[in-house]
């Protein structure tokens, strides 16, 4: 695909005004002190595998409104810690997989945990394990405007909630440095992880990587991908809806967990993505408080860097770490 965006010079320096609601910490600090009041502690199985160097378990933790999210737990085999972290998230339509999937991190000498996607699992990988026990209203096929209508009610303020009571359900695990936890991933894991990291305290580090749900008002409508045309398709019908639309959307945008992430990040952004149109991710990356490294990609897609990107980011973390 030809590039269609800002030039890369343009790029650098785009720092939109971004709608932000004026409750947006009241709305963030209620949501999660509500399900905060309802976690149980975690809960991890140790599980055979044909993994020798590394120990796996099934993980399940507390996530939106008391409900059990499940992940994996994986650490070098025999390890005790405390050991740096590494909490990942999972892109669109994918759920946690198998643990063997996802080897790198904890073959780094690091704890490495990952987070199945509420109600997500289905379109692609191996599978997920977590169910989304919430009704909501009117919305298009996928999860983009599952609960639209209302923030409340919305998909995305369920799997932000789990992204965070995660991180917390973790720092009392043994084998775990409290202090030393960072959080990445790909796509919406991507956008996860900056939610994650604007509503958290404490972390390290944060590596979005091609990050998508940053800068909904320019990306809603300038691809014609999915997912973002979920949201098209889902207003070319609810043709009133518009500002409602935007407006809950405001509350869940990357751009406005990056003004608060007070972590050091590492950005990827490729240049020719028409999945999260690069102006997008650098809307959040120039307005990242903890400051932000992005590495662009210049002639990739949506695939981004891949293995050569996750070197980038194993060598980045551990100049952190030192």
């Amino acid at each position: 695909m030809p590039r269609f965006d800002l030039s890369p010079t343009e790029l650098r320096s785009y720092r939109p005004a971004v709608a932000e609601p004026d409750d947006f910490d009241a709305f963030w600090q209620r949501t999660l002190e509500s399900s905060r009041r309802l976690a149980a502690p975690a809960e991890r199985t140790r599980i055979n595998t044909p993994l020798t160097l590394v120990d796996v378990y099934d993980l399940s933790f507390s996530g939106f409104g008391g409900d059990r999210v499940r992940g994996w737990f994986v650490v070098p085999a025999g390890a005790t810690g405390p050991l740096p972290t590494v909490v990942e998230y999972n892109g669109y339509g994918g759920g946690r997989g198998l643990p063997h999937e996802r080897l790198g991190w904890a073959a780094s000498g690091y704890a490495w945990v990952f987070m199945d996607t509420r109600g997500q699992g289905s379109g692609w990988g191996t599978g997920g394990s977590t169910p989304d026990p919430h009704g909501t209203g009117a919305s298009a096929p996928g999860f983009m405007t599952r609960g639209i209508d209302d923030p409340e009610q919305y998909y995305y303020r369920r799997v932000f909630t789990d992204a965070v009571l995660l991180i917390d359900a973790i720092r009392a695990f043994p084998e775990v440095d409290a202090d030393r936890i960072a959080v990445t991933g790909g796509s919406q894991g991507g956008g996860i992880a900056l939610a994650a990291a604007g509503l958290s305290e404490g972390l390290v580090g944060v590596m979005p990587d091609v990050p998508f749900l940053c800068h909904f008002e320019r990306a809603v409508g300038m691809t014609d991908a999915d997912p973002y045309q979920e949201i098209v398709r889902y207003l070319s019908v609810h043709r009133d809806a518009v500002a409602q639309t935007f407006e809950t959307l405001s509350y869940f945008d990357g751009v406005n967990f990056a003004a608060r992430a007070e972590a050091p990040a590492l950005y990827s952004v490729a240049l020719m993505d028409p999945i999260c149109p690069p102006s997008t991710v650098y809307a959040a990356a120039n307005q990242h408080r903890g400051g932000a490294e992005v590495v662009e990609y210049p002639f990739n897609e949506h695939e981004g860097g891949q293995g050569v990107h996750w070197q980038r980011q194993a060598a980045w973390l551990a100049a952190r770490l030192t």
